[in-house]
């Protein structure tokens, strides 16, 4: 195996020498490619952190000097504005990211794993977005970066999704390569595709949908269509059998996130389509209300009542807990959640039937309705909530950042957004979904979703910088460099 590993990473240097592109295509397509871990010196990596390594030191050296002249040059004027050059989006947000959780890195011990997390889901998410973000201004032309030119992102994760959604429909339809025997089994099969848990379907298929549905509607967009139709088919198959996965691993938050994401489409896209959205979630919510079943479901999964919602209840009451008692700004630190929620955590709980008004008579009265209604917890990794999560790994100031982060980048959509923009839609879909699905579960804290993020965060802030520019972007160096006018 460490043979094979290091060979494969030899052969992945010369391509990104040869073509830093096509290298950054194939890492896109196999963020799955973290679950290959081994150790390098003893220090726990993946094949993932190795291929972002490989193209950040590769870009770095391509650009070494230019990157050394452009800031002795600013030095020299000691000035850090220019008319050459303009600032990545997001790039003090991000800095400041990585430094609370570096500081969240002491909190948390100064442990093996924490040093872990940060350079997984922090640092090299980072150096991924500075390598990504000049690249595809690199590929900007005359006309700016038009969709074609974002195909380096795009592409890859359509082929991506289409690997996972396969090896989904497999499973699905066999039970085989699930671990879990209560997975596999006919009358209660999940699909975990390449991962070890059903949610994780969700979590990665889940906003790639409404990136893909941005993408798809930008290709019917265009009046002579006929030379797209084989991309469109391609595109619009990804799209059902993502979604078709997500639906065979039972995943109730990635699918409300998802339909989420579709509802901000829809209501965005134009007037018809808006019509169109009203319509449909009126017809929706008029026929919930009056099918009593229908009615049910909706009230327990709404308000958190089902099984997996009450078990999220006891998760965050234990977390909140935890964090009232003297962590309320520092948070528990990295990888240090598990240790700090425990003297808190609740053994298990009583799951409620809110429609049996007779439910607490049963727990007082019958042995066996308590031995069926009683489930043991285990305590997480993470308290499963997308404002909890990052407020215990990485205090209240992580927390607050990430909230500005996703409102900066709503806010950079929604100002940027004219009508049949759908690409840009697609986008803010695609974070609607992220937070929905993250109300109750973790859509960031894992190695393939943190550099998800962080490539979505990138596409909009090229596009924002793009749409603010009107001149054509040149370079790839340190910094975005912007045509001058004559």
């Amino acid at each position: 195996m460490p043979i094979l590993i290091l060979s494969f990473f030899i052969l992945f240097a010369v391509l990104a020498f040869r073509r830093l592109d096509w290298a950054v295509m194939f890492l896109i397509a196999a963020l799955p490619s973290y679950l290959i871990r081994f150790n390098v010196l003893g220090i726990p990596t993946t094949l993932l952190e190795g291929m972002i390594l490989i193209v950040f030191i590769v870009w770095l050296a391509k650009n070494f000097k230019f990157i050394i002249n452009s800031i002795k040059l600013k030095i020299e004027t000691r000035s850090w504005k220019s008319d050459n050059y303009c600032r990545y989006p997001f790039d003090w947000e991000m800095v400041l990211l990585l430094v609370i959780s570096l500081i969240a890195v002491g909190v948390g011990g100064f442990s093996n794993a924490a040093f872990g997390i940060w350079k997984a889901y922090f640092f090299e998410p980072s150096l991924l977005y500075i390598v990504l973000f000049n690249l595809l201004i690199k590929e900007g032309n005359d006309q700016g970066l038009s969709i074609n030119k974002l195909k380096i992102v795009i592409m890859p994760l359509l082929f991506s999704a289409l690997a996972v959604s396969v090896l989904a429909f497999y499973q699905k339809f066999t039970g085989n390569l699930i671990g879990n025997p209560l997975w596999s089994a006919e009358a209660t099969r999940r699909v975990v595709s390449f991962f070890g848990y059903p949610n994780a379907v969700g979590l990665y298929l889940g906003p790639l949908i409404l990136l893909f549905t941005g993408l798809l509607a930008s290709k019917f967009k265009i009046k002579e269509f006929k030379f797209f139709i084989p991309k469109i088919i391609f595109i619009s198959s990804v799209i059902i059998l993502s979604f078709l996965s997500i639906i065979f691993a039972k995943s109730v938050g990635a699918s409300l996130g998802v339909l989420a994401g579709f509802v901000v489409f829809g209501l965005m896209a134009g007037r018809k389509s808006r019509m169109a959205t009203l319509a449909i979630l009126l017809i929706v919510i008029a026929g919930t209300i009056s099918f009593t079943p229908a009615r049910q479901t909706a009230i327990k999964y709404l308000t958190l009542n089902d099984f997996s919602g009450q078990v999220r209840k006891s998760q965050w009451d234990e977390t909140w807990k935890m964090l009232k008692d003297g962590k309320i700004i520092t948070g528990a630190g990295l990888a240090n959640y598990q240790k700090a929620v425990a003297p808190y955590h609740h053994e298990g709980i009583w799951i409620k039937d809110i429609f049996d008004p007779n439910w607490l008579t049963k727990i007082r009265t019958s042995a066996e309705f308590r031995q069926k209604n009683w489930q043991p917890l285990e305590i997480y990794l993470y308290p499963h909530d997308i404002f909890l999560n990052f407020w215990s790994e990485l205090g209240l100031a992580g927390m607050l950042l990430f909230i500005w982060i996703i409102g900066k980048y709503f806010y950079l959509g929604i100002k940027m957004f004219k009508e049949k923009n759908y690409l840009i839609l697609g986008l803010l879909g695609a974070m609607t979904a992220i937070v929905v699905q993250g109300l109750v579960d973790v859509p960031y804290f894992k190695n393939d979703l943190s550099v998800m993020f962080w490539i979505l965060i990138a596409l909009m802030g090229i596009l924002a910088l793009d749409n603010k520019t009107p001149q054509p972007f040149q370079g790839a160096g340190q910094e975005a460099t912007v045509k001058k006018k004559d």
